[in-house]
């Protein structure tokens, strides 16, 4: 059967499990009031900012200085706004809702990768959006240490499933690796039947005993040489619930100061 774009596709939804923790049960209860009570203030909030920088006309020109003031509360507005969206789709993958369509892997990943970079090298990001030869992209990434790897089925051929579960995963493991590596950032894409996607940073590395806890909704770990790491704590335990309602999995390696790998295995969505 064919992939039909914008296709609603809805798995069969796994038993609830009793017993849950009480403590969480209230932190999930917040989770879903945020998604749904800020959506809407959030888009009226980025709608009047564009509105001032870009209806001149009807609300006044402003000096250089406000200009640049609004525009950085735009920007942080669209901030608020994808972490609302990521939220969200984490609750529709958990309700095992898709949105099934044939999307080029390397187009999505070149996408996630400029969301990246708009936080973390903003001028490479701009660049990255004109580049189309492969050479060019490998030599705008090299000075930011990333580098990129396509193999396989998908580099040629499109690949079956939700392109936005999807782009969210990349980008919240490019995100983590970028945020926790010390120089460089390794991203493969392979696989022949399901995709096989490896993001690995060469950063201090996460203890055994904290391992499990990467994947846990609300928790950070501690760590006292890199205080200065930003985050919510949503970003992984995202990506493990988007895998596993996409029946794939999640793998982690990592050692303290040998780097962190992540490989996550996502099967095409099928009928």
């Amino acid at each position: 059967m064919d992939c039909k774009k914008f296709k609603v596709f809805k798995h069969t939804k796994e038993k609830e499990i009793p017993g849950k923790d009480p403590e969480l049960n209230e932190k999930e209860h917040l989770y879903d009031l945020l998604i749904h009570d800020l959506t809407g203030p959030l888009s009226i909030a980025a709608t009047s900012t564009a509105n001032l920088l870009h209806k001149s006309d009807r609300y006044g020109p402003l000096t250089e200085r406000q200009e640049r003031l609004v525009e950085r509360i735009l920007r942080n507005v669209h901030k608020a706004q994808t972490l609302l969206q990521e939220m969200i789709e984490i609750s529709r993958s958990e309700e095992g809702i898709f949105k099934k369509e044939f999307f080029s892997v390397e187009k999505a990943l070149r996408e996630s990768l400029i969301d990246v970079l708009e936080t973390n090298a903003p001028h490479a990001a701009e660049k990255l959006y004109h580049i189309e030869d492969s050479k060019e992209l490998e030599s705008l990434l090299k000075p930011h240490g990333i580098s990129i790897e396509i193999t396989g089925k998908y580099c040629r051929s499109s690949f079956c499933h939700d392109q936005k579960k999807v782009r969210q995963i990349f980008r919240n493991l490019m995100s983590n690796a970028m945020k926790y590596r010390r120089e460089w950032m390794r991203v493969s894409i392979r696989g022949e039947l399901d995709l096989l996607i490896s993001v690995k940073d060469d950063g201090m590395g996460i203890p055994p005993g904290d391992q499990e806890a990467v994947f846990k909704r609300f928790v950070r770990l501690s760590d006292k040489r890199r205080s200065d790491v930003p985050g919510f704590g949503l970003g992984l335990t995202g990506v493990k619930a988007l895998v596993e309602a996409m029946k794939g999995e999640i793998t982690l390696v990592s050692q303290e100061g040998a780097g962190t790998q992540f490989t996550v295995r996502i099967p095409p969505l099928q009928p």
